[in-house]
């Protein structure tokens, strides 16, 4: 009997003009932790949606071989059936129902028509103590943290006798309490003989929990190594993206200037909870050619600060926001445009970008204004400034009238910039710019920024990674609860000191400078 419990052998699978996957073998043993990195557009979703039965057999080349026998998946439900199990980075769960209904929905148990949820409720409990969660079977997933919601995933999993679990970015909207819970929950499955195969851009996580890693590379098999200390991160690197990166954040001694943006005494409140306020008077500066920071845990108010800001958030608001000195008044996202202060959203397919619409037509959607007048849009004005774009920020397609789902998300992400810069911002807010996105396309970005900044845009830059916010920002700005707690220069600052901060210490002396 082989001791490899999955084999993937010379996969091939095109798409118009596009050879995804060129090739490809993958193998994992049985009852081991596989990681697969590689860069967005490696291939590694493709690999996985043909292992998922997302791409039925007959769509691609080459085998698909479980424990010894060849699969010929025209469905998810025959990979289900094969003991194959897959949690996605955007989770597939229903809100409005509750727990136990989410885990059986599909597959319930059922005689004559009729479902059993005594039995259900009784499965659940049981498969909730094996992920450790101690809530109710009939609690609502919207009233999970999105930690407990992965958890929940994954007992959906469980509860279909899974023998290969995969997961994609399984902590990438996770803080580190939650992300260290996950993966203590997978090591825990690999200890029952389950095999997992850990997709993620987070190659310390990669390197801390995987027995072996396998990197793809433009649709190929790079190298497959046991996860041993000749292993390196900067190994890693140079397998994903074919060269090395002699510095992950490349830091450039900027020279900031006059002030662009000041807010005063700013207050928001929660438009679902009206007395309730998210945003506390609030006051900060940022200034032309300067990255500035934002950093706090999951609810301090970063995000909803931005978008406040930005028009697109809260109500009741108070305070006063001035651009270039003077008090301006933003009632929606156009008046923001309008006047420089431009935002990228942390959900680039919810709120950055219209999917379903191409590359060009989501790059000049905020300047319509610019390459129209009364006879309609210039079309020859949009293919010009578009494939400038593209050229500028290098864009990797074969057209800009690529539809932008087909992309990966690294050049989704260039797309949704080149949107912003169209627009000419005295100001840009980055909410989480390289979430979901490589090591290669998220230096790519940095330096993107870095030239912005030498051109005199201000940007306002938010992240969970501290790392990012250290190695990047000129100042680093701290908020717990809504509030600011430290303003820091990236001199002084270290990851001790922000969390200090972002769990409520307090910064005296820039308090008492604020308060005068």
């Amino acid at each position: 009997m082989s001791e490899y419990i999955l084999k993937m052998q010379d996969i091939v699978k095109e798409f118009p003009g596009v050879r995804a996957l060129d090739g490809v073998d993958f193998k994992v043993k049985k009852g081991e932790i596989h990681g697969l990195v590689g860069e967005n557009g490696a291939g590694k979703s493709t690999l996985m949606k043909i292992l998922s039965g997302v791409y039925p057999y007959g769509t691609y080349e080459g085998k698909i071989i479980i424990n010894e026998q060849k699969q010929k998946f025209t469905r998810t439900k025959d990979s289900e059936n094969a003991g194959i199990g897959i949690i996605y980075q955007e989770l597939t769960l229903v809100k409005q129902m509750n727990i136990c209904e989410n885990i059986y929905l599909g597959n319930e148990f059922n005689k004559a028509g009729i479902i059993d949820w005594n039995k259900a409720m009784d499965c659940t409990k049981r498969l909730l103590k094996e992920v450790g969660l101690t809530e109710s079977p009939d609690t609502k997933i919207a009233n999970l943290g999105i930690g407990k919601q992965q958890l929940v995933e994954i007992a959906k999993a469980l509860s279909k006798d899974i023998k290969i679990l995969i997961l994609d970015e399984p902590t990438a909207a996770l803080n580190e309490d939650d992300s260290e819970n996950l993966l203590k929950i997978i090591k825990g499955l690999k200890e029952r003989g389950i095999s997992c195969i850990y997709i993620s851009h987070k190659l310390k996580e990669v390197k801390s929990i995987a027995d072996t890693i396998t990197i793809l590379r433009d649709g190929k098999t790079i190298d497959t190594y046991e996860n041993d200390e000749s292993v390196t991160e900067d190994k890693i690197i140079t397998g994903m993206v074919g060269r090395e990166l002699t510095q992950l954040f490349p830091r450039k001694e900027h020279n900031p200037k006059e002030t662009v943006l000041e807010v005063k005494n700013f207050t928001v409140y929660n438009p679902e909870i009206p007395d309730r306020k998210v945003i506390d008077n609030v006051s900060f500066r940022a200034r032309k050619g300067e990255i500035l920071g934002i950093a706090g845990l999951m609810g301090s108010g970063r995000t909803e600060l931005a978008m406040s800001l930005f028009g697109a958030y809260g109500i009741k608001k108070s305070g006063q926001i001035l651009i270039d000195g003077k008090k301006t008044t933003i009632k929606g996202p156009r008046d923001s445009i309008q006047n420089g202060l431009c935002y990228l959203s942390e959900d680039r397919k919810k709120n950055g970008l219209v999917l379903m619409m191409d590359i060009k037509e989501n790059i000049t959607l905020a300047s319509l204004d610019i390459i129209s007048d009364f006879r309609g849009i210039n079309e020859n004005e949009e293919i010009k400034i578009s494939n400038h774009y593209v050229d500028a920020l290098n864009i990797r397609t074969p057209s800009i009238e690529q539809k932008v789902r087909n992309l990966s998300g690294g050049n989704q992400q260039k797309v949704v910039i080149s949107k912003w810069l169209m627009a000419a911002p005295k100001v840009l807010i980055l909410d989480e710019p390289t979430r979901g996105i490589d090591v290669g396309a998220k230096y790519e970005i940095y330096n993107i920024m870095n030239d912005l900044v030498d051109k005199g845009v201000s940007i306002i830059m938010i992240s969970s990674e501290l790392p990012e916010i250290l190695g990047m920002s000129d100042r680093i700005m701290v908020m717990h609860e809504g509030k600011i707690t430290a303003e820091l220069d990236w001199k002084e600052a270290d990851q001790e000191k922000v969390m200090y901060y972002a769990t409520g210490g307090e910064d005296l002396d820039f308090i008492s400078e604020h308060l005068t």
